[in-house]
């Protein structure tokens, strides 16, 4: 299936929900926004939401600081 993430065409093979992508991507789901087609997805909602051929798909991480 092909997506779009973070602006870049990407190919996923074995990946069907938001968690999955995160795993492959080996981040840590705690520290990410997801936005799902413009939409932002609950942290709670990461493994429920599927994901299908064309979706756009940004992944924010956030990093702490001082």
């Amino acid at each position: 299936m092909k997506i779009r993430l973070n602006g870049q065409e990407r190919l996923l093979e074995q990946i069907d929900s938001v968690a999955d992508l995160i795993r492959s991507l080996e981040l840590a789901p705690e520290q990410v926004a997801v936005e799902l087609n413009n939409q932002l997805i609950a942290r709670s909602q990461h493994a429920a939401v599927q994901l299908t051929e064309g979706d756009e798909v940004e992944i924010v991480t956030m990093v702490g600081g001082g």
